[in-house]
């Protein structure tokens, strides 16, 4: 076990595999602009960051195009995309452990809050979250913001608790409050960017992450 007593999830990458239903999600807004989408590998780096701002930074949208481009995106994404989804082997299994041991369990995503709580009820893991914390459709995107939501709605104490997530926004978000985080590799950031980001620990796989925290 850890000294730690809270410990904070990321979704995409880290509890689930959503990299059809985003990258789908993305051709589809793509499409819209008249844009012919690339391939799927391409679009890997729009899962994780707040989507808006991945239109801005990829595809040199305006921040006015950028919310429209998102918009597009949810048409798919809520109809089709949020279920073209696979929750990584042995997470149900450790969620359920964690709980079991004393943890306090909150996800905290940069995804809006409804999505996620779909898809948690979709992949049965719901129960094991103490709290979740997410965005809203056009507010509170950031990984940073998302944390402070999540540490007020459950009274957490920064001081004793872990991020865990698989890219450098998770680290980053989580150095804000002085929390320290855990980069999985088995998602969608390598371990340059989880250690130029400042993790304090990689786990390779859920194996590993298991027998980091149990």
């Amino acid at each position: 076990m850890t000294p730690y007593k809270t410990l904070l999830f990321d979704l995409d990458g880290t509890l689930t595999d959503p990299g059809e239903g985003i990258t789908n999600s993305v051709a589809y807004a793509l499409r819209c602009f008249g844009i012919k989408p690339p391939i799927r590998e391409a679009l890997y780096p729009f899962i994780g960051p707040p989507l808006a701002d991945s239109f801005q930074n990829f595809y040199g949208f305006s921040n006015e195009d950028a919310l429209k481009a998102v918009e597009c995106y949810r048409v798919y994404y809520r109809e089709q995309g949020i279920f073209e989804n696979a929750l990584y082997p042995g997470i149900g299994e450790l969620l359920r452990d964690l709980r079991q041991s004393g943890y306090q369990i909150i996800l905290a995503t940069s995804k809006p809050e409804q999505f996620a709580i779909q898809i948690l009820e979709h992949f049965g893991i719901l129960p094991y979250f103490h709290h979740v914390a997410g965005a809203l459709m056009d507010a509170r995107t950031k990984k940073s913001e998302v944390i402070a939501h999540a540490l007020a709605i459950s009274g957490a104490e920064a001081a004793s608790a872990l991020m865990i997530g698989d890219r450098e926004y998770d680290v980053l978000g989580a150095k804000e409050f002085s929390i320290p985080a855990v980069g999985v590799l088995y998602g969608y950031g390598s371990r340059e960017e989880l250690e130029a980001a400042g993790a304090a620990s990689i786990a390779e796989s859920v194996q590993a992450l298991r027998e980091y925290l149990l």
